[in-house]
């Protein structure tokens, strides 16, 4: 038995969640690494996926059609959003605000954000954009969205195999809108994406999703490391920053 068919989503999430996600045309917009790793695994759930590409018949896209089967498209972005139940913007986290602008009336529309507006300073150190969530942005931008905050805490690779990083993966679900939410966590813990485990964040804030976000990257970036005994004794640098605005 796989560990999301386990949980009591009604307790964890505080909410009557569905028997089961019924299908939908999901229009994931980019093709990129995220929608590449995504696409495929909600079509094994019987959702018909449409990619939103500006160049819908590059070979890249036809190939990622291709691998994802099961009746699956590509199209314009407007198109694609246009034709579809829910909208996944996999685009990077810059982007999204034009892409929205760009896919119409979204109203009634699941909207699923999965960015983290995250930049790399001047010292190395990655920091965040701005102060509010693309989340949030995204709600203000289509106010008539149902806007969900998934599968940010997590890079590609996780998503194709979280046992890669330990697994079993808790895939934090945010959002303002209880079926909009409720199908989000169907959508994570059907049997095409049992390796995914939702779990409860009932938090709306920028820092609890964002920090969560971080640990995937810094998990994935220890297994580079060689082994403690391999690693050469050294004077620790100084540190500039610990956390966001506070200084050493």
């Amino acid at each position: 038995m796989s560990y999301a068919r386990t949980l009591f989503l009604s307790t964890l999430l505080g909410f009557a969640a569905v028997s089961a996600a019924h299908a939908e045309t999901i229009a994931i917009i980019g093709t990129g690494q995220v929608a590449s790793a995504l696409g495929p695994m909600f079509a094994e759930q019987g959702h018909t996926i449409v990619y939103g590409s500006r160049n819908p018949d590059r070979d890249t896209v036809r190939e990622l059609v291709a691998r994802t089967g099961s009746g699956a498209s590509a199209a314009q972005p407007a198109e694609a959003a246009a034709n579809a139940e829910v909208v996944m913007v996999a685009v990077p986290w810059d982007a999204l605000p034009d892409v929205i602008r760009s896919l119409g009336d979204l109203t009634g529309k699941i909207l699923i954000d999965p960015t983290n507006p995250r930049i790399v300073g001047d010292d190395g150190l990655r920091d965040w954009a701005h102060d509010t969530s693309n989340a949030q942005i995204a709600q203000e931008l289509a106010p008539g969205a149902r806007v969900v905050k998934a599968l940010n805490t997590m890079n590609w690779r996780t998503m194709v195999d979280p046992m890669a990083t330990g697994g079993p993966v808790s895939v934090p679900v945010v959002g303002d809108d209880e079926e909009a939410k409720a199908f989000v966590v169907e959508l994570v813990d059907a049997p095409g994406a049992d390796r995914l485990r939702p779990a409860a964040l009932r938090a709306h804030g920028r820092r609890h999703v964002h920090t969560l976000g971080q640990c995937d990257h810094a998990r994935e970036r220890l297994q580079l490391l060689p082994a403690a005994g391999a690693i050469e004794r050294r004077q620790p640098p100084d540190i500039k920053r610990t956390h966001r605005g506070d200084k050493t």
